[in-house]
């Protein structure tokens, strides 16, 4: 019996709080939205130059009859709210990430699927920036703890359309999540201080399952504190990033496009 660590009805808010919609702007950003959710697109405001660019997604608001308008950068800023709008920002309901069910699991390790574990992580450009290293290496889903930073413009824009190839889940407490997970996939947890080395994994998974390509999650801690005792205790697995020590750890988003390198090619 798996712990009921999560409820199929428990989402984690991932819009903003002071409005239904999100302001997605960028170009890679929003290039990513238009080809592969247009259909997410409520509204859409782009400067004159962009136009040739966005035509296809202007077209398609146009056929489902959703409004879009060319604007000046002033317009634009004060609609996202943001200076680094590029010239597009694109308001969309944000995705919701629903809670992991006891079958998730199952089909995760049967898949050999490698997901993200991102426990209180509190910045919002830092959640953008893993959600860009889970896209590039293929670890979806990503899932959420309810310490984590909300979507937000600015964890959009940092992504680079990373957000449009990933899916977000989320569960009420990490420790109970990984000790439901750790009987069926590979949980490892990065520590600065763990006696394993990132360049192991392969092989020590490889030990564990033998036969065809484990499943894996990758817990990535709190910025200033990293894991908890009580979710490192969890894990199959602690592992560190080799340095000089000179400095004691690496940003949260560099560590983990580190670890997820390793997993990728294992």
């Amino acid at each position: 019996m798996v712990s009921n660590f999560t409820e199929k009805e428990y989402t984690f808010a991932m819009h903003n709080r002071l409005t239904d919609e999100l302001a997605v702007c960028g170009l890679n950003a929003v290039k990513a939205l238009g080809k592969v959710h247009p259909e997410r697109v409520n509204r859409f405001f782009l400067r004159e130059d962009r136009l040739s660019l966005f035509s296809p997604l202007c077209k398609v608001l146009a056929e489902r009859k959703r409004p879009y308008k060319l604007c000046e950068d002033e317009e634009l800023e004060k609609i996202c709210k943001s200076r680094y709008h590029q010239g597009v920002v694109a308001m969309i309901y944000a995705p919701q990430a629903e809670g992991v069910l006891p079958e998730d699991l199952s089909a995760w390790a049967l898949e050999g699927k490698t997901a993200l574990l991102l426990c209180d992580i509190e910045n919002d450009h830092n959640l953008g920036a893993l959600i860009r290293c889970a896209a590039f290496f293929d670890a979806s889903p990503l899932i959420l703890t309810p310490g984590s930073s909300a979507l937000t413009t600015s964890a959009c824009r940092v992504a680079e359309g990373g957000v449009e190839h990933v899916e977000f889940r989320s569960v009420r407490s990490a420790g109970i999540f990984l000790q439901s997970a750790s009987k069926l996939l590979v949980t490892i947890g990065a520590d600065p201080r763990a006696r394993i080395r990132i360049s192991d994994l392969p092989r020590l998974i490889k030990d564990r399952f033998p036969r065809g390509r484990a499943g894996v999650i990758l817990a990535m801690g709190n910025e200033e504190t990293g894991l908890s005792p009580e979710i490192k205790e969890q894990c199959t697995l602690l592992a560190r990033i080799p340095g000089t020590g000179a400095i004691d750890s690496l940003n949260v988003a560099q560590a983990a496009a580190l670890f997820l390198q390793e997993l990728y090619e294992r």
